[in-house]
């Protein structure tokens, strides 16, 4: 568990709290800037403790980016838009973090500090976008003493059904895409399917090169046929590529498997949030906070949970529990009412 994630995590009803409190653009631009001056510190930095500490001052500014950047995304598209809208802001995510590690490659090959003091030099640009772009937006700017704030409070959305779905469809997925995906698999394809590290590359790639090309299309059906359609869709196409790794008994699985997963994964980084979108009233900074947060806990538990179930059962018995999570979720899903049109106090709850 690193200090950025742990950090990121502990922080995210603070960083809420900020939003609702301060406007979405000064928490956004700050939040940006707090990441750019960890970083540049991390680069510069002594020892291991000091880079520990700079890491993690590098997680609160970026839960208060992220949920400054999901409330302002959330609020500013109509409800026949909202997982469109979400798409294009995940794609971006996506060319970003396959991007990364490719040019980061190149750049620790001047030092190793060089990955680090450059990514701190692209968030102060974006900082500044960010600060300049939103500099007329009503819907950004900071409550005045005079301004009518309509809020939806934690306690608001957690009586209503759909985000209450939203939160554990968020934990789920990110239990099977960042936590089993990134911690037990690899593993489990290089002991038990003796692959090598090219092979279980060329899978990953199929999964964000796949997920990429359908984000669009996922977040069109999900605007188009329905949250409750998009949501039960993702979850049984994820639920069916774990099975198939309960079942693998060649390599070539293993690439199935990412690849149907990938179209899952595209319906499930889209419909969820949309979902929040759609039942949100106002500002709700720790509405959007606690639902990014039940993604981030389910991506740091898994790697724990499924780890000691490893050790203590086997590889397969990761992937039948993870399988298992995901169908129960959507046994919970068949219940989900649409909420593209809805309101607190109406068909939500």
């Amino acid at each position: 568990m690193s200090a950025f994630a742990l950090a990121r995590f502990a922080s995210g009803l603070i960083s809420g709290k900020f939003v609702d409190k301060f406007g979405e653009r000064l928490v956004f631009t700050v939040g940006i800037a707090f990441v750019a001056l960890s970083s540049f510190a991390a680069a510069l930095a002594q020892s291991y403790e000091q880079l520990l500490i700079f890491r993690a001052a590098g997680g609160l500014g970026s839960s208060m980016f992220s949920v400054a950047a999901g409330s302002m995304l959330l609020r500013a598209v109509s409800d026949d838009q909202r997982a469109r809208a979400q798409s294009l802001y995940n794609g971006s995510f996506l060319v970003g973090m396959m991007a990364g590690p490719v040019i980061g490659g190149f750049l620790t090959a001047i030092s190793l500090r060089a990955p680090l003091l450059v990514y701190a030099a692209l968030l102060v640009v974006a900082s500044v976008a960010g600060g300049f772009l939103l500099r007329n937006s009503v819907l950004a700017a900071r409550p005045t003493e005079k301004s009518i704030v309509v809020k939806t409070s934690i306690r608001d959305a957690l009586a209503m059904k759909p985000y209450v779905i939203a939160l554990m469809i968020s934990f789920v997925t990110a239990w099977v895409l960042f936590g089993m995906s990134r911690s037990v698999l690899p593993l489990f394809m290089v002991e038990d399917m003796k692959s090598s590290a090219g092979f279980i590359g060329v899978g990953f790639t199929i999964s964000a090169v796949v997920q990429g090309l359908f984000l669009l299309k996922a977040g069109g059906l999900s605007d188009k046929r329905g949250r409750k359609f998009s949501a039960i869709s993702g979850l049984i196409l994820l639920g069916t590529s774990v099975v198939l790794l309960v079942l693998t008994f060649h390599p070539w699985i293993f690439l199935l498997s990412m690849f149907v997963g990938a179209f899952g994964s595209a319906f499930l980084s889209t419909t969820p949030a949309a979902i929040v979108g759609d039942v949100l009233r106002g500002k709700g900074g720790q509405v959007i906070a606690l639902y990014q947060m039940s993604g981030d806990a389910g991506a740091m538990i898994a790697p724990i949970a499924l780890g000691f179930i490893a050790d203590h059962y086997g590889f397969r018995a990761t992937f039948a529990i993870s399988a298992l999570l995901v169908f129960l979720v959507i046994a919970v899903a068949t219940k989900l009412p649409e909420t593209r049109t809805s309101h607190l106090g109406q068909s939500s709850k």
